[in-house]
Order: structure tokens, then sequence, then C-alpha cells
């Protein structure tokens, strides 16, 4: 038994379990530090993208309901709504939307001159737009959407 343990062995051992018993280097330490940031500032880029686009999607559809709204109370009342609380009243809307991109309800309505019918008896909106200042993604002016 004696020699089954001897000096040697003794030094392998401590050889093999000595780098895991003191831990990593302050390079190493910097290298993994360095690779996560850049994975959260990826990350961080890539939901400001599709947080932007997801408005942007919500936008397009709340304009799309609103101008479908004011054509429908036109041809229904044979005159445009004056503003947009007049399709909230006669209940084309339940609400007016939050602009979605500017988290107000600043919308931008246009008088128009034309007519939709030939019943028709006023003038009124005939249009709307988002007031918010931005551009969008493809690079136009929310205002012109």
């Amino acid at each position: 038994m004696r020699g089954f343990f001897n000096a040697k062995d003794s030094n392998w051992r401590g050889r093999r379990f000595g780098r895991a018993g003191r831990g990593f280097t302050l390079i190493e330490l910097m290298i993994v530090m360095m690779i996560i940031s850049i994975l959260i500032g990826m990350a961080a880029v890539i939901y400001d993208k599709t947080v932007k686009h997801a408005r942007e999607s919500v936008l397009h559809q709340d304009l799309q309901t609103m101008r479908q709204a004011i054509d429908n109370y036109t041809l229904d009342k044979q005159q445009a709504p004056q503003s947009l609380d007049d399709l909230v009243e006669a209940h084309y809307l339940r609400e007016v939307p939050i602009d979605p991109v500017c988290q107000r309800k600043d919308w931008v309505t246009h008088i128009g001159d034309t007519v939709l019918s030939p019943d028709q008896t006023s003038t009124g909106v005939d249009d709307v737009h988002s007031g918010c200042e931005q551009n969008g993604s493809d690079g136009t002016s929310y205002t012109t959407w």
C-alpha cells in the first residue's frame, strides 16, 4: 500500500485541480462582459425597431378605421361630420383613439369641399392625419399618412 501513493501523485493532483480552484482571470471576465454588453446592445436596437413597427401598424389601422367611419357617417347622414367627436356621438366610433406614436389625441382633420353623393347637404371633415411631427420608418412624416 505504501507504494501506491507517492509524492509525484500528490503533485499531480494539485496541478490538475489548482486552476479550477483559483477562478477566472480579469481578462476572461472582461471578455465575457464585453460579449454580454454587445448582445444586450443588439437586442435593444431590435426591440426599439419592433416597438416602432408595431406603433406604426396601429397608426395605419386607426387611420383606416377613422377614414371608414367618416365615409360611412357622410353617406348615412348625407352630411360630413364637423369633428371626430361627431363620429363618437353617432356611434360610428366608440372613442377617438390616441395616436400610438405620439401618445396624444392630436389628430389633424381636413375639411373638404367635395361631396360623396349628390344628396349630401354640407361639407365637413373628409380626411384625418396624425398630428405627430416625427418621421416613420419609411422616411415620410406621420402627418402625410
